[in-house]
């Protein structure tokens, strides 16, 4: 039994407790009236016993007697009078309801699990389904990256699939056969500017040649796809600076800056770099 299992049945446990004594024994919600009757008319009585005893002991007069008497039987009418209509109109509950305490019994575990199966979410009871994957392993990694370059060989036309590996083999730093992946599936990565910057820095890094060349193509195509495209910005500062063309290099540059966190490391180095281009460093 699970966790969520054991309090939602504590909690059940703890209404019914709360619920149904009260049922069972039934309800006695105009037993608090009745005793108050019960308790004045007996203090009238009390009360005329003790004028009956005055008159008697000729502590009080007859002329007084009579008038207290009448007084006193007077109170004692209205007493037990009936009720007003308003009281009349709402009946005692004074029978035990045994039966309605068994059926909110039976019933609120059964609305309980109803309701969770309507409303929540039934796979976190099923602590399979709520356990934490298993981190891969390196290896593991590495053989679900050949398999997926021996299905591309046999499916070339596949450019989703070597988007896949591209991808793969970037995160794994075997850039040279990243940017070979790439350029497979180059008619899908040119019409993405992501994955025209993905591909340039991929393949500056495999060259070992800088962004010059085939990397600058790529980061201007991204360009004219998304003029604001945030990583090819930061390619396109990177190469102009490499080919010494400060001034282009400072407007990609301070065109990305609204597009990055202030204080960040990332806006801390290319504030850095533009002073640097300004002074002519």
């Amino acid at each position: 039994m699970t966790l969520f299992a054991i309090f939602a049945t504590i909690l059940l446990l703890v209404v019914s407790a709360i619920i149904l004594p009260p049922l069972w024994r039934g309800l006695r919600a105009n037993d608090a009236p009745a005793n108050r009757k019960a308790t004045n008319l007996a203090i009238f009585r009390d009360q005329l016993t003790e004028l009956e005893r005055e008159k008697n002991e000729g502590t009080l007069a007859a002329s007084d007697f009579e008038p207290a008497k009448r007084e006193l039987q007077r109170r004692m009418l209205e007493e037990v009078e009936p009720e007003s209509e308003a009281a009349l109109a709402t009946p005692a509950i004074n029978t035990p309801s045994r039966k309605t305490a068994l059926l909110i019994f039976l019933l609120m575990p059964l609305l309980a699990v109803a309701g969770y199966a309507l409303l929540g979410n039934t796979k976190a009871l099923d602590p399979a389904q709520t356990a934490a994957p298993q981190q891969m392993t390196a290896d593991q990694i590495k053989g679900m990256v050949e398999k997926l370059a021996e299905r591309m060989k046999a499916n070339p036309d596949d450019l989703k699939g070597w988007l896949m590996l591209a991808r793969s083999y970037k995160t794994m730093d075997r850039f040279e056969e990243a940017a070979e992946a790439y350029g497979k599936a180059e008619k899908m990565v040119n019409e993405d500017p992501d994955l025209l910057a993905s591909y340039a820095e991929t393949l500056a890094i495999a060259n070992g040649k800088g962004l010059k060349g085939k990397p600058t193509q790529l980061i201007e195509r991204a360009l004219k796809l998304d003029p604001k495209h945030s990583h090819s910005l930061f390619l396109a500062g990177a190469a102009a600076m490499e080919a010494g063309e400060n001034k282009k290099a400072i407007a990609y540059w301070e065109t990305l800056l609204p597009a990055v966190e202030p204080g960040s490391e990332i806006d801390q180095m290319l504030r850095n770099g533009i002073e640097k281009m300004k002074a002519g460093k």
